[in-house]
């Protein structure tokens, strides 16, 4: 199999219940994948960018898993993007990560019925990817149709909600696990 990088982008992942369980069976079906939990490793939001082009550059397929915050990636997913993708190592003319594949993999507090265009969002969720597909597009990556969980909010501690959440983790995990070996 092709070297797989996790980054998890959830700000808070130790009281998450969906992406750390995604996050946990990914680790467990696919040992040999890298998982770089952003949260526990700059919490102070002081990215080690060399570290981080390092793992980048041993990847065959980059998975970006995240909650989907105000439609977009939370702050610390976006800081990391800020200063890792960097001109002449992301795009430009001396970059290096052209051909890589990406993976967008991500949570919504949402249901997925909210999601459409005669719903409360007023929009698919596909329609807030824009900025994803071109800064794939800007750096030469193979963007893969995204993935994604509807309705994992906040599920607060009520023992069947999190058993239901995290049964549905699973489940959404082990499709996911099935598109990363297919690549």
């Amino acid at each position: 199999m092709k070297n797989v990088l996790i980054i998890s982008g959830h700000p808070d992942l130790a009281q998450s219940v969906a992406n750390q369980t995604i996050l946990n069976v990914l680790a467990e079906q696919l040992p040999q994948a890298e998982i770089r939990k952003l949260d526990a490793l700059y919490p102070d939001y002081q990215i080690d960018v060399a570290a981080e082009q390092a793992a980048i550059l041993q990847a065959d397929i980059i998975v970006w898993q995240f909650p989907f915050y105000w439609y977009a990636m939370p702050a610390l997913m976006k800081k990391y993007l800020d200063d890792v993708f960097l001109h002449g190592f992301a795009h430009g003319s001396t970059a290096k990560i052209a051909g890589k594949k990406l993976l967008l993999s991500f949570t919504t507090g949402a249901p997925k019925m909210l999601y459409a265009k005669d719903a409360l969002m007023q929009h698919d969720v596909e329609d807030y990817l824009a900025a994803f597909e071109s800064t794939a597009a800007l750096c030469g990556l193979a963007l893969l149709p995204p993935m994604y969980l509807n309705g994992v909010s906040y599920v607060g501690r009520d023992e069947a909600a999190v058993l239901r959440q995290q049964a549905e983790a699973k489940a959404y995990a082990q499709r996911l696990v099935s598109v990363i070996q297919s690549q």
